[in-house]
């Protein structure tokens, strides 16, 4: 989780966990690819995202092959919408 979540009080923090656990909500705007790697919700009138990203085994570069764990390792990330074009837009 990113650092906007991770100082939020311990009660929105599961509220935010158990959305994403329990998310279902896949549709064109947020899923295009029917990839269901990424998603949007709403918690307190908070607006976050969760993202699934794929890396090779040494976390460096995005990996192209995720069907494929005995190459790739994927990382979960939950952030507030706000945060998203900050944390991704500085991304090789």
């Amino acid at each position: 989780m990113t650092s906007g979540i991770a100082c939020s009080d311990a009660e929105t923090i599961a509220q935010i966990l158990d959305a994403v656990r329990t998310y279902d909500q896949f549709d064109e705007d947020i899923d295009p690819y029917e990839e269901h790697d990424m998603g949007q919700f709403t918690v307190d009138g908070e607006k976050y995202y969760w993202k699934i990203d794929y890396y090779d085994q040494n976390l460096e570069f995005h990996f192209p092959e995720p069907a494929d764990p005995s190459v790739t390792i994927r990382v979960l990330t939950v952030m507030r919408v706000d945060e998203y074009c900050r944390t991704w837009a500085s991304r090789p």
